[in-house]
């Protein structure tokens, strides 16, 4: 036990000096060193094994045991890592956990307690340390036990804003911006959005989507044969590969943040780079109409109240906090410019609908679908909620820059549920 404790006082030390020592350091030594080091916990790994392993007899010969466990904890690793991919085509790239470090604490910078604190992070390793908040629910989780939480738009907007418009060019140094744009370059992760949302909903080129059977027919009308809708989703993939306005999450679902009645936090940024901003705000308005799916399914009546009231908060609460922030930190001359913010933030909307638009379909008849509607046991109740999302996410896309406000979101709901019908 004594051992154990000095080997963890040992390790903690080592690495507060690392940290401290890590500045001065050039970045090829630093690559060096942490290849060094994957050798020698290599080497430590496989010394533990064969200690374990191998005995010597009395007599002296070599015995050994344990080979079959070896073989099988191997074998099991690799069939239960295959059956948690997403898909055997996607094999994403190890930089991601420092990506995701780095945001976290980039954006911690920007809106404190609303993102875990990240106390270190190891690139040999591909791991991290970071605040505990095992006292905080998965939000998606808590959505579908219809739990509310009446802090939520609140902080939510107030993370968006802050993380959002401060790493734009209207707030930023420009040359210190495109730094950041080159090293939150995210070639794999941007190409499963630009596959799995962008493309893939819209034709099953790659024949992966799951579309409930009891609607295949209406998927097909409504999305495969649509070309006006193909064409309007083909202008949104061009716009969110090239628009590097500001560093967004790039992957803000209700499965991405932790929440508690008075606390929310955003984690789990792995998808982040220099992006459309209108993204990440336009997949917390469709999560959030994913919860109301499921609380209209059975019947919860309150908590679908809550929700869409949490949708009309948000919004309206970003565009309140957005043109109050964009006064105190623009530093672009001509982003001064009298008018300029505001046709800023209308852009803002148009993306952000489009972009809500896109996440309502591809959850619904995409790869990747969503549990709050895939668990709706009902097969009626079901079809009519995953009709609400396509018909939802057709008039986000399609009708983009007619939402200027909060109740305009909503109000597309509404229209879609009785469409649906």
């Amino acid at each position: 036990m004594t051992g154990t404790l000095v080997n963890a006082a040992a390790i903690a030390a080592g690495g507060c000096v690392g940290l401290l020592l890590k500045k001065g350091v050039k970045g090829s030594h630093q690559d060096s060193i942490n290849k060094a080091l994957g050798v020698a916990v290599l080497v430590l790994g496989l010394n533990g094994v064969i200690s374990s392993m191998f005995t010597v007899n009395a007599d002296g010969t070599l015995a050994s045991s344990g080979e079959l466990l070896l073989i099988i904890s191997l074998v099991l690793g690799t069939l239960a890592g295959e059956a948690l991919r997403i898909s055997a085509d996607m094999k994403v790239s190890t930089d991601r956990n420092r990506i995701e470090s780095e945001i976290l604490q980039i954006q911690d910078k920007y809106a404190p307690g609303l993102v875990p604190k990240i106390y270190g992070y190891d690139t040999v390793m591909c791991a991290c340390a970071m605040e505990d908040l095992s006292d905080h629910a998965l939000m998606r989780y808590a959505l579908m036990r219809h739990e509310t939480f009446p802090r939520f738009a609140e902080d939510i907007s107030t993370y968006m804003v802050n993380t959002l418009l401060k790493t734009t060019d209207v707030a930023m140094e420009h040359k210190e911006k495109k730094a950041m744009v080159k090293s939150f370059i995210n070639p794999e992760l941007c190409e499963i959005t630009e596959d799995l949302v962008l493309t893939e909903p819209y034709n099953d080129c790659n024949h992966r989507n799951n579309v409930f059977p009891p609607i295949a027919d209406f998927v097909r009308r409504e999305l495969y044969e649509d070309d006006a809708l193909k064409l309007a989703v083909a202008k949104l993939k061009f716009e969110f590969m090239n628009n590097a306005q500001s560093l967004i999450h790039g992957d803000l679902h209700t499965g991405s943040i932790f929440v508690k009645q008075d606390s929310t936090r955003v984690f789990d940024p792995e998808f982040a780079f220099y992006g459309p901003m209108g993204y990440d705000i336009g997949n917390v308005v469709a999560n959030l109409i994913f919860a109301w799916d499921n609380g209209r399914a059975a019947g919860a009546d309150e908590f679908c109240d809550w929700a869409l009231k949490a949708i009309e908060e948000t919004v309206d609460l970003f565009c309140q906090k957005f043109l109050k922030c964009f006064d105190e930190c623009v530093t672009d001359l001509m982003a001064k410019t009298p008018g300029f913010k505001e046709y800023y933030l209308d852009s803002i909307l148009s993306d952000t609908a489009a972009y809500a638009g896109t996440e309502l379909i591809r959850r619904t008849v995409g790869m990747a679908n969503v549990k709050d509607v895939t668990t709706i046991a009902d097969e009626a109740k079901r079809a009519h909620a995953e009709k609400v999302n396509i018909l939802c996410g057709k008039d986000y896309i399609m009708n983009r820059t007619a939402f200027k406000t909060g109740a305009d979101f909503v109000a597309a709901v509404k229209r879609a549920d009785e469409a649906a019908k």
